[in-house]
């Protein structure tokens, strides 16, 4: 029988009393942080330019959370590659509760069209809420593009083909996606042109610099109004409540369409998930309450809300659901 030696023994139960006194410590601070967050500003991250509809619903968002958490409320762009150099960034934060992703449907897009990304949008982030939903719309430039139909528009290019271009916020997007399965039901071919948010686009459709987009409603919703954009198409199943004289796809004539775009926050997957609840808790509020859901309405928005579990269902469902459409578009970037 091997003798314990009693400098051995002493150092043994210290170490022990040091890691019980540190899980102790760790314990303690947990609620504490809790209870004192936020104790500093928190970053919107926005994964596009100024005024495209992420912008738009973060800076909403964050007028009301500032005023509910008694912290500034920052929205910050991060604009590239398809949105996802804005949701690396957070993905890699300190997952404190300070620093927060504004996701759309173009990241669980991405996660079937790049071959290569630096994360996981299941695994490294963790949903807190939706925000809204948004429809996209199939704009032309009304000076430069007589059509006043779907079946006209698909006359013109196919008048030329190749010689009309269409913008997008980027290679992977919703809006790349649309433009890619819409050539596919017509038998068309466009020119895609790629921006890094719907601002510049719709600075160069409004130029006419490129003739169409099928961005999302509330960017070229002030253009439509003014008639400058006109609008021939939404692309989901419903008509959007903001344009309710626009037709479907399918209603004009095109099948298999519906895809809108959602938008959340989402936060890195390590972040508590007492903070979690308690962003949830104060988020909900304000997208329920009725001026934010007026004001969403206003800018062709459809509030949304929900829970964590809610929305981590919907990026597994539409995840899968892109996943087919990429394939079957045959969209890939490196």
């Amino acid at each position: 029988m091997t003798a314990v030696r009693p400098h051995a023994a002493r150092r043994a139960l210290i170490a022990g009393a040091a890691a019980i006194a540190a899980l102790a410590a760790s314990a303690a601070v947990t609620p504490a942080f809790a209870d004192t967050w936020p104790a500093k500003p928190i970053t919107l991250i926005v994964p596009f330019p100024a005024g495209g509809t992420t912008d738009v619903l973060a800076r909403a968002l964050a007028d009301k959370l500032q005023q509910s958490l008694g912290q500034p409320v920052i929205v910050e762009s991060k604009p590239g590659a398809g949105a996802t150099l804005g949701a690396d960034y957070v993905a890699k934060a300190k997952p404190d509760g300070y620093t927060l992703l504004v996701g759309a449907v173009h990241h669980t897009i991405a996660s079937s069209v790049y071959k290569r990304l630096p994360y996981d949008f299941q695994k490294d982030f963790v949903p807190i809420t939706g925000i809204a939903m948004v429809p996209n719309v199939l704009v032309v430039n009304a000076a430069a593009t007589p059509a006043r139909s779907v079946a006209e528009l698909v006359a013109m290019i196919k008048a030329q083909p190749g010689g009309m271009t269409y913008g997008s916020n980027g290679n992977g997007t919703a809006q790349h996606l649309i433009g890619t399965q819409f050539q596919n039901a017509t038998g068309t071919v466009l020119l895609h042109v790629p921006y890094k948010g719907s601002g510049p686009l719709a600075t160069d459709l409004l130029g006419g610099q490129i003739q169409m987009s099928f961005d999302t409603v509330t960017p070229v919703l002030p253009h439509i109004k003014a008639g400058k954009l006109r609008a021939l198409a939404v692309t989901t199943a419903r008509r959007s409540s903001a344009l309710p004289d626009v037709p479907t796809l399918e209603e004009a004539g095109l099948k298999g369409f519906d895809i809108g775009t959602w938008f959340g926050v989402l936060a890195p997957a390590a972040t508590p998930k007492d903070l979690v609840a308690r962003l949830n808790t104060e988020m909900v509020k304000i997208i329920q309450s009725p001026d934010f859901r007026q004001r969403m309405l206003d800018i062709g928005a459809e509030p949304t809300g929900g829970t964590s579990a809610q929305l981590a269902q919907q990026i597994r469902d539409e995840t899968t659901r892109f996943g087919k459409l990429v394939k079957a578009a045959n969209v890939t970037i490196e």
